[in-house]
């Protein structure tokens, strides 16, 4: 999410955004770009693993991963407003006590959240001014893999995104997206010591796997 206060999250990811989350995965399951990512993890084995999920809204990933065998799960995001969807999907789930879910900045508060064998990060790093210090620290963290969604650097994402941010400034809204260099991003996670294990693309959306490399 960002370095900045969570304000300017609270109006862009508010409990009518939550509700909608949480509404379209009952009725349709994970979205392509979620199937991913959750795929990436179940091929390469959750049995017993714990997870920790940057920005994880309703925690639709996390359910996927808890029903394939994932021990924990730890949330972590900035807008308090999903909180409300999210229990309600856990509760339906019956998965309440496998999910820790917390606010605040992994980048600012370095403690929030201690390793974990598999970090997620899905569209979180366009909606991170500071890409480096967000990956970095995602990075740090994984035993395991680092798997991430981010805009593909074209001209119809860069298009798109800054439709949604003239959209945020006419609804007065603090929030802005990005499309950071996936190189960049990418070169962020090696320098915590991963190596690309997988990825793919769509029209929009990049999905990046990365693994911990032997030490």
């Amino acid at each position: 999410m960002s370095c900045c206060s969570p304000q300017r999250y609270d109006k862009a990811f508010g409990k009518r955004a939550a509700r909608r989350d949480a509404r379209r995965y009952r009725r349709r399951g994970l979205d392509g770009v979620s199937r991913r990512i959750a795929g990436f993890l179940r091929e390469r084995g959750v049995e017993g693993a714990s997870v920790l999920e940057i920005g994880g809204g309703v925690g639709a990933i996390q359910i996927e991963l808890l029903r394939a065998g994932a021990a924990r799960t730890v949330n972590l995001e900035l807008s308090p407003e999903y909180e409300g969807a999210a229990g309600e999907l856990l509760r339906e789930a019956g998965l309440e006590e496998g999910v820790e879910r917390k606010l605040g900045d992994i980048v600012r508060q370095t403690d929030l959240a201690g390793p974990a064998d598999a970090v997620v990060m899905n569209r979180v790093v366009c909606c991170y001014p500071d890409p480096d210090a967000l990956v970095g620290a995602a990075a740090e963290r994984t035993r395991r893999f680092l798997v991430m969604s981010f805009p593909r650097d074209r001209r119809i994402t860069r298009t798109a995104l800054a439709v949604a941010n003239l959209g945020a400034r006419l609804m007065r809204w603090d929030f802005r997206a990005w499309v950071h260099s996936p190189a960049a991003i990418l070169a962020a996670a090696e320098r915590q010591g991963l190596r690309a294990a997988g990825e793919s693309r769509d029209t929009f959306w990049q999905v990046a796997a990365l693994e911990r490399t032997a030490s």
